[in-house]
């Protein structure tokens, strides 16, 4: 009797954590296709830069791209402030390149560091494919 409701409160937790992975996923998803609909209005490249975005991360750091993509501006900028966005609602990190770099600096847990570019990667999965989605 013990194991089935032990098997039971374990089916339980996992239903309520892909419950809430799902409500997280789709909230992504809702944040990446409004903003892949507003980056492509504003220029047809922004889904190339999308597609691209995760490995300049991967290959250079979060910090070092926000900084790329602020100095380049236009639609490189719009691309990470739509990023930011999503990091301010889901991370708590501001939402403005200056305050969100001093965040960045300022911060002395890794685990925390490393859980804002974890993120950053999971809003970029699904704004890849809404980007090219809204593209045709």
């Amino acid at each position: 009797m013990a194991t089935i409701m032990s098997n039971n409160a374990r089916s339980s937790s996992e239903t309520r954590l892909t419950s809430n992975r799902l409500t997280t996923e789709q909230r992504r998803a809702k944040h990446a296709w409004d903003c892949a609909a507003k980056g492509i209005a504003s220029d047809e490249k922004y889904v190339n830069d999308a597609k691209g975005l995760p490995a300049l991360i991967m290959n250079s750091g979060l910090m070092q791209v926000m900084a790329f993509m602020h100095e380049k501006a236009g639609r490189h900028e719009l691309l990470a402030a739509h990023l930011r966005d999503w990091l301010r609602q889901q991370c708590d990190t501001p939402a403005d390149f200056e305050p969100f770099m001093k965040a960045m600096f300022d911060m002395s847990d890794a685990r925390q560091f490393q859980a804002i570019t974890a993120e950053a990667f999971a809003w970029l999965r699904w704004l890849r494919q809404m980007a090219a989605a809204r593209k045709n």
